[in-house]
């Protein structure tokens, strides 16, 4: 197939940016497979896998697709009528009431379905990005993985978590001062930021942790910096919301002194241990220790590589080639179904 890749950013990203990273993988394993991939991509771009096309944002869509492209995979949404069968991939949360169109792709099931959808491809990573995992080294101390800029990610609560459980944090993606939607200065001396950090040194920090402490406060849509921890055997202390619990294969957690109320809000799997209140969380860090380092690492190889993606996104493309609809009826997202901006962590 003649495949068009198309996202209104630059690559590749050397830093922070999961989508250009999925939109990079997903292109170069086609391309393995014998594809010819194209990129619609923003100025600066390069690619010694695939060609490049800069995105004209004078011009429409339908007037930059190559005339003798298969398909269209966007990974943004537009308002257009293309000349191409397509497909669309949402790679965030919605916030106000909107029909998606037949064609449309999530990142995890609990994403569709929070989006009135049905049909989601996991993200996937490329492992010689990462080069290989020390297992058996020495673990020093636990990292927080995310922008945090943004309030829902939750970097305050990471470093009260740590605190409380009187273990050393390494946060990647955020600065002791910051100013981004209200000031927050951190003053623990048990916790060392290195501001937006890509490639070889994200990976060195992730090689000597023990965890991820994850306690976000939105319905995480995916969540790339799960399966990254993962893959460099490090368990995930998160919240349980969005598709935290099902890429942690987890399953209920029943506290025998808890009132159970119908509501589950705490999960725990091989992998790591999800909680909504904060004490559980720092319990389970205090004993992080438990979990086999090699198991975390399978466990991402096993279900979220790259190669798995760009077949499972194949079989979507090919369903649309045969003129077939990824939906019967177009998904449809109301503001009814939008959660608190910022979810609970008690």
């Amino acid at each position: 197939m003649k495949i068009l890749i198309a996202n209104n950013t630059t690559i590749p990203v050397h830093a922070y940016g999961g989508t250009e990273r999925i939109i990079w993988w997903l292109g170069k394993e086609l391309s393995k497979m014998g594809h010819s991939v194209t990129y619609l991509v923003k100025k600066g771009s390069e690619c010694p896998f695939a060609k490049v096309i800069e995105i004209d944002e004078k011009k429409p869509f339908a007037a930059q697709i190559p005339p003798d492209t298969d398909l269209a995979h966007f990974h943004f949404e537009i308002d257009e009528t293309l000349p191409v069968p397509h497909i669309t991939t949402v790679h965030g949360n919605s916030n106000s009431a909107k029909t998606f169109p037949k064609n449309v792709v999530f990142v995890s099931h609990n994403h569709a379905k929070r989006h009135g959808a049905e049909v989601f491809v996991y993200n996937g990573i490329d492992f010689d990005d990462y080069g290989k995992p020390m297992t058996q080294n020495k673990r020093l101390y636990f990292h927080f993985l995310g922008n945090a800029a943004w309030r829902v990610k939750n970097v305050r609560g990471a470093i009260d978590v740590a605190d409380k459980a009187g273990v050393r944090l390494h946060v990647i993606g955020g600065s002791r001062v910051n100013f981004s939607m209200g000031l927050r200065i951190t003053i623990s001396p048990q916790v060392r930021f290195h501001g937006m950090l890509g490639g070889d040194g994200k990976n060195a920090i992730l090689q000597a942790s023990k965890g991820l402490i994850f306690p976000v406060l939105w319905h995480e849509p995916f969540g790339l910096a799960i399966i990254e921890s993962l893959y460099f055997g490090c368990p995930v202390f998160g919240t349980p919301y969005g598709s935290l619990p099902e890429l942690l294969g987890s399953k209920p957690y029943l506290y025998p002194d808890r009132k159970w109320n119908g509501r589950v809000d705490a999960y725990q799997s091989e992998v790591g241990f999800l909680s909504g209140k904060k004490t559980e969380l720092v319990q389970a860090v205090k004993e992080a220790d438990q979990y086999d380092r090699q198991r975390c690492q399978d466990y991402a190889v096993e279900n979220f590589s790259a190669r798995r993606m760009a077949e499972d996104y194949v079989r979507l493309y090919e369903k649309i080639l045969n003129g077939e609809s990824l939906h019967a009826e177009a998904p449809v997202f109301t503001p009814e179904s939008v959660e608190e901006k910022f979810l609970p962590l008690g």
